[in-house]
């Protein structure tokens, strides 16, 4: 059975920076698996931010984070990350890592508030 384990939200003001992590076991996991990040905002259905291939390639980005937000993984740690630039208030909402892609698989979640 696959755990996903997130930490690194926080409140950080407008223009700021945050780190999400995403640490996943219970098997092991191959390089054409798929990991994404998806968020959800109060009063709001679940939303797509990120996706990559497990080796790290395949980035994909909602429109919203694009040029903002990196997924990416590092090899040492197995851990998959969403480094958040310039953050906004309406990024504003709980982040989940979701592992395999589109599976019952997910984090805890974790709060990102970012205040005006």
């Amino acid at each position: 059975q696959v755990q996903l384990v997130e930490s690194g939200g926080g409140l950080v003001q407008a223009g700021g920076s945050l780190t999400l992590s995403c640490t996943p076991s219970g098997r092991t996991f191959y390089y054409f698996e798929k990991m994404g990040w998806f968020r959800q905002a109060p009063g709001k259905e679940r939303e797509f931010v990120a996706s990559m291939l497990w080796n790290g390639a395949a980035t994909t980005y909602a429109d919203s984070v694009k040029g903002r937000f990196t997924i990416s993984r590092d090899n040492a740690n197995n851990t998959g990350y969403l480094q958040m630039n310039s953050l906004k208030p309406e990024d504003t909402a709980v982040y989940y890592c979701n592992f395999p892609y589109e599976s019952d698989s997910w984090g805890q979640g974790t709060q990102v508030t970012v205040s005006s």
